[in-house]
């Protein structure tokens, strides 16, 4: 496991830590019962998510008026919350205010995306005390789900892909003092940004890497997934090149952490996931201005074009590190419309 990854992990947990100190002891069982079956990613989503609901009970919900803090709210109480509370707390999503730092207010929405999420991480909380007895009724099992409408994959054409490259390779319209900064980490971006379109790996993943990550004898890097797995993923000669090219300007450089990150900032230290979110942005733009490109749409990028190459779902499944082939298909579904819409314009019933 790479440094980066066990340094995550421990900030992972410390963050839960301080999440459930302010929480009722019963949610440390709930989260010791998921452990096996989810990442620490998942459980750190669904204690944020959990602890706004508490946060929501403990200020609106009338039965725990009486009572001095969060911690207090029995699993009693919580079954007695119905689904038309669950309902109200769903509506409550849409626009809350929130007191953060020193008495700061930030305001804070949620689309259905972000309901959708938060009613999932309430559903599987209270799925786990039904199913251990602890609680004899379930009213998140009565609440539906926000009907999510599927978007259309935002990827990168062909040539836009080409330009994206010379772009980063040349600096071509980048203002005077982007490119001052550009003499000094184009050979870094090309780097990055043909290693995220050869071979579709998380920007995680990507920032994750260190040297001994990569093997030239076979192309490949060696990457841990969301679950923490560790994983072999392969690169083709123009990612190879660009690696290589990078990798003499990376090695006559020392990182000021007690680590051998490969992607490294101009402070010398392992570059952060919004780091190269900002990088990727930056270029993109001088692309195209129609398409808001992340590192996750070129990731998309590189599953529509193997897809397209290879006809195989499981196979751009297995290299984008799908866990259900459903998920894959669920994304990837529009394009086999795409081409049957093409096959109804072939054949010609007149000429």
């Amino acid at each position: 496991m790479s440094s980066y990854t066990d340094q995550r992990q421990k900030h992972i947990t410390k963050m839960m830590r301080e999440i459930l100190s302010e929480l009722p002891p019963y949610l440390f069982d709930f989260f010791r019962g998921i452990e096996h079956t989810t990442s620490m990613n998942t459980r750190l989503a669904y204690a944020y998510d959990l602890r706004l609901f508490f946060e929501y009970l403990y200020k609106e919900y009338p039965p725990c008026k009486a009572l001095n803090s969060i911690r207090e709210i029995p699993l009693e109480l919580i079954e007695k919350v119905s689904p038309r509370d669950l309902e109200m707390y769903l509506e409550y999503l849409t626009y809350y205010e929130k007191e953060e730092g020193h008495e700061d207010i930030v305001s804070h929405q949620n689309g259905l995306k972000g309901k959708a999420r938060k009613l999932s991480s309430l559903k599987s909380f209270y799925q786990y005390f039904y199913k251990q007895q602890r609680i004899l009724t379930n009213p998140s099992a009565l609440v539906d789900m926000p009907k999510i409408h599927e978007k259309p994959i935002v990827k990168l054409d062909v040539d836009e892909v080409a330009r994206l490259l010379d772009t980063v390779e040349d600096g071509t319209d980048l203002t005077d003092h982007q490119k001052r900064y550009h003499a000094y980490t184009k050979k870094r971006d090309l780097a990055i940004i043909s290693l995220l379109l050869g071979t579709g790996i998380r920007v995680s993943e990507c920032v994750g890497l260190n040297i001994e990550d990569i093997d030239f004898n076979y192309n490949g890097i060696r990457i841990t997934r969301k679950g923490g797995n560790e994983t072999i993923i392969y690169f083709g000669n123009e990612v190879e090149r660009a690696l290589l090219d990078y990798l003499e300007e990376r090695e006559e450089k020392v990182c000021k952490e007690d680590d051998t990150p490969l992607f490294l900032s101009l402070q010398n230290k392992r570059m952060s996931v919004r780091s190269v979110q900002i990088l990727v942005k930056k270029y993109s733009q001088l692309v195209t201005q129609l398409k808001t490109i992340t590192p996750h749409k070129l990731r998309s990028t590189y599953g529509t074009t193997l897809y397209q190459e290879t006809g195989d779902i499981y196979l751009v499944a297995d290299v984008l590190g799908h866990k259900d082939v459903n998920t894959t298909k669920k994304h990837y579904a529009q394009m086999d419309d795409a081409r049957r819409r093409m096959a109804a314009g072939i054949v010609k019933l007149r000429d």
